[in-house]
């Protein structure tokens, strides 16, 4: 089944009008959870309680209102929400186009993949191309869900996307919580740096899962089929005493966990993560291994060798 628009309009610039459709371009993997009543498994509903007066309103008597001031609210109907909607409405318009690298990517909030509408295919190609070959994205504002929003609109696998972006005075300032000057031994920063060079490598999305949501399904499973689950023991992590034999350590962790693949094909256990441990024993079939310690892996991974 094809994916539903959650939006539709126009990428506009200069005169140039380019009718498009938005869809969303995340999947939501999140594992959704209810209150239920235990006796008898129903759903618990929340009602729209008046704190004033402790009963529940109707629908018709809720309205949607701005604190001005303390406790002077200022009522808004539907038609003042669109009163609002001038710059922008039903158009992604394109202000500026600029280095992507120019962009912090603390700015973007949402991706959505922009498809051409139909009869709109032609000048949809034409932006593409012309966006992909002079090597700039387009900086864009649109109104969607009864706010303005700022975007950034890139060109991605051959298909136009828009970064949603958080406006500039959004973005909260951290010159609070940036450390001080810190005096950082050489010898120190020298290790930090070859330690850096040891995880250094190409950027596979595909690499990284999430794992929680791996065993909480593993859990629901098992519960599901009548299984008791038990919390393994929390691993306590000792502050290091020493920075530069922890360092040490790290890089010899490091090293050998790169080297071990080619000695032996289920590499040096002992060097690595739980998580790792644990993707060891889901590729091996280990039953049981969501509730397992990292010595519970180990031995279960040497045992299954």
């Amino acid at each position: 089944m094809p994916p539903r628009a959650i939006w539709t309009g126009t990428i506009s610039f200069g005169l140039v009008n380019v009718p498009v459709r938005l869809y969303s371009a995340i999947q939501d993997h999140t594992l959704h959870f209810h209150y239920v009543h235990e006796k008898d498994n129903s759903r618990i509903g929340y009602e729209k309680i008046c704190k004033e007066e402790g009963v529940p309103v109707p629908e018709d008597e809720i309205v949607r209102a701005f604190e001005y001031e303390k406790g002077e609210y200022v009522y808004m109907t539907d038609e003042d929400f669109d009163a609002a909607k001038v710059e922008g409405f039903k158009s992604i318009e394109i202000r500026d186009f600029v280095p992507y690298e120019q962009v912090d990517p603390i700015m973007f909030r949402h991706t959505y993949y922009v498809g051409a509408d139909n009869g709109g295919e032609k000048v949809y190609a034409l932006l593409r191309r012309a966006m992909e070959e002079s090597g700039l994205v387009a900086i864009a504002k649109f109104v969607m869900r009864d706010r303005q929003n700022l975007g950034c609109l890139r060109v991605r696998g051959g298909i136009l996307t828009l970064e949603q972006m958080y406006f500039a005075d959004e973005i909260r300032n951290a010159d609070d919580i940036r450390p001080g000057d810190v005096d950082v031994d050489d010898r120190e920063l020298a290790m930090a740096q070859q330690l850096i060079a040891n995880f250094e490598g190409e950027f596979q999305p595909g690499k990284y899962r999430d794992t929680y949501r791996d065993t909480l399904c593993e859990i629901i499973k098992a519960k599901r089929e009548g299984e008791e689950v038990h919390a393994a023991k929390p691993e306590e992590r000792e502050a290091p005493t020493d920075l530069m034999a922890a360092l040490r350590a790290s890089i010899a962790a490091a090293q050998g966990k790169r080297e071990a693949p080619a000695q032996n094909g289920n590499g040096d256990l002992d060097e690595l993560s739980k998580n790792e441990l644990y993707e060891r024993a889901k590729e091996a079939d280990i039953p049981g291994r969501s509730q397992m310690s990292r010595e519970e892996l180990l031995d279960a991974l040497r045992s299954a060798a």
